[in-house]
């Protein structure tokens, strides 16, 4: 989370008190929709062949930025496996982000920006310092 002037997001308060979601948990829960999109590759911290393997070594908030001022903005990098049309997969990545912060939260999404930061191949390998960063997580 870039922004340090709210650690966390009112999103409801009732008579029994305040109910509070950290911004790390909207990061994770956008890592985990976009990732869910045929064409994503992984986010901007490495490839994911599958969720679970997504969960058990990488961060699951990388390559994802949460802006929590008057709106929630969400900017989500990601790398698109060769032959899919990215304006879609971007678009469906948009779609999917939102609808799982909103649905989840019951915060109001303003914007969600995607960045497609790489394109890569079925068999390609993760770069070193990747496979590096997930072995340390291990």
């Amino acid at each position: 989370m870039e922004n340090e002037q709210h650690p966390y997001s009112e999103a409801r308060s009732t008579e029994l008190g305040k109910v509070e979601i950290a911004p790390e948990v909207l990061q994770i829960i956008g890592g985990l929709a976009a990732l869910q999109v045929n064409g994503v590759a992984g986010t901007s911290g490495g490839v994911v062949s599958d969720i679970t393997q997504f969960l058990g070594r990488k961060n699951p908030r990388q390559g994802i930025k949460v802006e929590l001022e008057d709106e929630v903005r969400i900017t989500v990098s990601i790398i698109v496996s060769y032959g899919y049309h990215i304006p879609d997969v971007g678009r469906e990545v948009q779609e999917q982000v939102k609808h799982a912060v909103e649905s989840m939260t019951g915060l109001q999404v303003s914007e969600v920006t995607v960045r497609v930061v790489e394109v890569r191949f079925g068999g390609e390998e993760p770069a070193a310092d990747e496979q590096e960063a997930s072995q340390r997580v291990k």
